[in-house]
């Protein structure tokens, strides 16, 4: 077992647009271990509070908006250096600037759409898979 984790969603466009296996994929293929995973429907609370420390930004409203437009797919995934290798196999927010192969370059359609969010630290990781699982259901 790897003693390092992140977490990461597949956000609604990615998941409505058929992505959710093909992001799969590469997750598995960077050589990751899905430790936890469900499909969830954000209602407009759950999405306020997840996202709260972006409250009174110029972006926030239309985050939540997205976030609560379809269902998404949380993980909690293992590896070593997770985070780290994690956020290297995503890219950079902007797909436009993301390298090519990575999961935003491939399958984003912007920065808000950019397919997957992966956490951008342990301590952040630990609290974004405690939003969505429960103690039984958590491997790290």
């Amino acid at each position: 077992m790897y003693s390092d984790f992140t977490f990461s969603i597949i956000k609604p466009n990615a998941v409505r647009t058929g992505k959710t296996g093909p992001i799969l994929a590469m997750i598995n293929e960077g050589g990751f271990e899905i430790a936890a995973m469900r499909m969830v429907k954000l209602t407009l609370p759950q999405a306020e509070s997840f996202y709260a420390v972006h409250k009174g930004k110029s972006f926030f409203e239309g985050l939540i908006e997205f976030m609560t437009s379809g269902p998404v797919v949380v993980m909690i995934l293992r590896h070593e250096n997770a985070v780290d290798q994690f956020r290297k196999l995503i890219g950079a927010t902007d797909p436009a600037k993301a390298e090519p192969g990575t999961i935003r370059k491939t399958f984003a359609v912007s920065v808000q759409m950019n397919a997957v969010h992966g956490s951008d630290s342990v301590e952040n990781a630990i609290k974004e898979a405690d939003f969505f699982f429960s103690g039984i259901e958590r491997f790290y």
